[in-house]
């Protein structure tokens, strides 16, 4: 649920610094239409911008629209689905701030996720109040590289399980009983297909993630390399 609380406009990067505290990032000027690119049409990517679409979203797929949360709108969660930049920016929660609220709150009652899941990392909360400065914009870029050379399961696929899965794969109840911050859990479904038949979405399967489409074709040509390599903890 939804909870708005009061917040004191301090620098963000205090924040960091005070966990303990809740600051509400300033929220840079909205773009009208929502799709600015961030990087004033500059190409390559810039390192200093926090991209929506590759960086943001998947926080929120993987850890608020898990099934029986924010996947679809209903009466419980207040019509607020978050599976895409138009869901999110649709139910104002960013705009009033109870969004930030809500992911900085140390209220176990209050804050999102819920228990049983884990609340988002520092590192996660700390990319989304980047974004938030910036302007909260639906930011997009895609460099056109695929680096595949080096494939290790930590180098490669614990960020991309991070990002991509542990919102729903982790805590105390995890989904489908699958931890994915156990390297067995993962390289036993490696090992026996189940990983390929979900993130190539395998009519036989449910797909992975369940919302908000396939993974981009970089990241799942990451997980087949590391599982046809025997899945090692490399």
């Amino acid at each position: 649920r939804w909870k708005p609380w009061g917040s004191v406009v301090l620098l963000f990067g205090m924040f960091l610094l005070l966990e303990a505290c809740k600051h509400e990032p300033q929220i840079g000027p909205l773009d009208p239409l929502g799709n600015g690119n961030g990087n004033g049409g500059e190409d390559p990517c810039d390192p200093d911008v926090v991209y929506f679409q590759q960086q943001v979203l998947p926080i929120l797929i993987s850890n608020c629209a898990v099934p029986g949360c924010h996947n679809i709108p209903t009466d419980d969660n207040n019509d607020i689905h978050i599976i895409s930049y138009g869901s999110l920016m649709g139910s104002d929660i960013v705009q009033d701030g109870d969004f930030w609220d809500v992911i900085t709150d140390n209220d176990p009652d209050d804050r999102m996720p819920p228990p049983p899941q884990n609340p988002l990392t520092q590192s996660q909360i700390a990319l989304i109040g980047q974004w938030l400065q910036q302007g909260a914009q639906n930011t997009s870029c895609e460099s056109g590289a695929c680096d595949t050379l080096n494939v290790t399961y930590s180098g490669s696929i614990v960020p991309l399980i991070q990002q991509r899965c542990q919102g729903c794969h982790s805590g105390g109840s995890p989904q489908a009983g699958l931890n994915f911050t156990n390297y067995a859990t993962l390289n036993s479904i490696a090992m026996d297909g189940r990983l390929e038949a979900v993130i190539t979405h395998d009519p036989l399967f449910a797909p992975m993630p369940p919302t908000g489409g396939m993974l981009p074709p970089c990241e799942i040509r990451k997980f087949l390399i590391w599982a046809d390599a025997g899945a090692p903890n490399n």
